[in-house]
């Protein structure tokens, strides 16, 4: 099986787990005649994941290794990737969900999107640290105090 089939089928798994889960989720009673129930999304993503990950599953065309253009994938090539990078990310995501509480919404997501661009190679510091800093502050402003929403903007000392 190739690589695209085994992560249609893993994609296939989660995407029923997760509709299962969003389809038994328990309504509030004033929640059953509304039009737009809380889990009317995550059904649709679902059906969605499920439809797209099944067409991936029963497809049955081979792209030679000829034929691939610049953008595509060659499975046969996967160690010339920049597996470093990709896992730099990952480690990079998972420590700005662990300090997103204890430093607050705005250090830490400047923090993360500095992270992420150094990884990816940018190095132009001025550059990365003012566009973190404008869209962090946006974000934050637009959660808070457009939606209502509370998100606490900076560290526990702090604020």
């Amino acid at each position: 099986m190739t690589l695209d089939k085994c992560i249609a089928v893993l994609f296939l798994t989660v995407s029923i787990v997760y509709g299962y889960a969003s389809y038994t989720y328990p309504l509030l009673p004033f929640e059953l005649n509304m039009v737009f129930l809380p889990n009317t999304m995550p059904l649709a993503l679902s059906v969605l994941g499920i439809l797209i990950s099944s067409i991936i599953i029963l497809s049955k065309k081979q792209v030679p290794a000829e034929s691939l253009t610049d953008g595509d994938i060659d499975f046969s090539r996967l160690r010339d990737y920049n597996w470093g990078q990709a896992l730099g990310l990952l480690i990079a995501m998972t420590l700005y969900a662990v300090l997103l509480r204890p430093l607050g919404f705005i250090p830490s997501t400047v923090a993360f999107l500095v992270g992420c661009g150094w990884i990816l190679g940018e190095r132009r510091l001025h550059i990365m640290l003012a566009s973190s800093l404008i869209g962090a502050g946006t974000i934050w402003y637009l959660v808070q105090e457009v939606l209502g929403i509370f998100l606490k903007p900076l560290p526990w000392f702090m604020g």
